[in-house]
């Protein structure tokens, strides 16, 4: 099964609709409920990652009977640093990103905590592209 959706920049209001309507296939196709939770959060945070740091992207969500493969990808702006941007608690999120309660730093290491592989190609200047696999066992 292949899903794909857009994801618009800056749009908090519906940050986290794409994550509920794939929570909602992934019961359906009884997957087991500690995976769900566990793609969920990382796509939640990487769907949050598009809204607030891009100028906006896609979420491809292909399942198939041995694994679910996510690809988040945004149209820029690039992160400049991943080494960086993959320590617990860095944020590059505007002080308007923070006070909506998003921005925390906790982003990239939560995907990588919750993913059985993570792969993130990115730059300055260039579109972002986070491909993660999480294994049905």
């Amino acid at each position: 099964m292949h899903l794909k959706y857009d994801v618009k920049a800056k749009d908090f209001s519906s940050a986290g609709s794409v994550s509920s309507a794939i929570k909602k296939i992934l019961k359906q196709l009884n997957i087991a409920p500690s995976l769900i939770k566990k793609i969920i959060v990382a796509l939640y945070e990487g769907e949050v990652n598009v809204v607030a740091h891009s100028f906006g992207g896609t979420i491809e969500c292909d399942i198939t009977e041995d694994k679910v493969v996510l690809i988040i990808a945004d149209t820029g702006p690039g992160i400049p640093n991943l080494e960086n941007a993959m320590v617990e608690g860095f944020s590059t999120a505007t002080d308007e990103v923070r006070e909506m309660g998003f921005g925390a730093g906790m982003g990239l290491s939560n995907i990588k905590k919750h993913s059985d592989t993570l792969h993130i190609q990115t730059g300055a200047d260039s579109p972002t592209i986070v491909t993660l696999t999480f294994f049905i066992k």
